[in-house]
C-alpha cells in the first residue's frame, strides 16, 4: 500500500454565499485566498446553477449543461493552488447528473457554502505516477 501518513488537526469553518452570476470555482478560489485556507474541504452547500460544466468519468473534455439546476452535493478539497471538486445536480424534472467540476458552473439564485480548514495541515497537488494526474499531498504546518 502506498498511503501517506495519517495526520490529525483541529479545524475552523468559514461560511459565505456566492451570488447570482458568480462562477462557482472562481468564488471558491477567491474565498480560499481571502481566508488564507491551506487545507480546506466543502463541509456543506445549498444552492442552484443556471449552467453546469462537468467532466464525466473517463472523458477528456467537459460537458456544458444549461437550465435550472439544484445543487444536490458538492464535495472536494481546497488549497492555495485551487482544488478538486465533484458536483451532483438535479434538473427541473429531478434527473441527476454529476461529475468533476470544471470552470463555467454559474450560480442561478444562490450558493451557500460552509468550508472547513484544517489548522495544522497543508494540501498541495503534485504529479502522481500511479494515476497520471496531480493528486493530493498532505503535509504539516504550524497551527494558527
Amino acid at each position: 500500500m502506498n498511503a501517506q501518513p495519517t495526520m490529525t488537526s483541529a479545524a475552523r469553518f468559514v461560511a459565505f454565499r456566492l451570488l447570482p452570476g458568480d462562477d462557482l470555482l472562481a468564488g471558491l478560489d477567491a474565498h480560499v485566498i481571502d481566508q488564507g485556507i491551506k487545507a480546506g474541504w466543502v463541509a456543506g452547500v445549498v444552492g442552484s446553477l443556471s449552467q453546469a460544466s462537468l467532466r464525466f468519468a473517463g472523458e477528456p473534455g467537459s460537458t456544458q449543461l444549461t437550465g435550472a439546476f439544484e445543487i444536490i452535493a458538492l464535495s472536494g478539497m481546497l488549497d492555495a493552488e485551487g482544488g478538486h471538486f465533484h458536483l451532483s445536480i438535479a434538473d427541473a424534472r429531478g434527473m441527476m447528473r454529476g461529475g468533476h467540476v470544471m470552470p463555467g458552473c454559474i450560480v442561478r439564485t444562490t450558493c451557500e457554502l460552509v468550508v472547513g480548514d484544517l489548522d495544522s495541515v497543508v494540501f498541495q497537488r503534485k504529479p502522481c505516477s500511479l494515476s497520471g494526474y496531480s493528486e493530493l499531498v498532505i503535509s504539516s504546518r504550524k497551527p494558527r
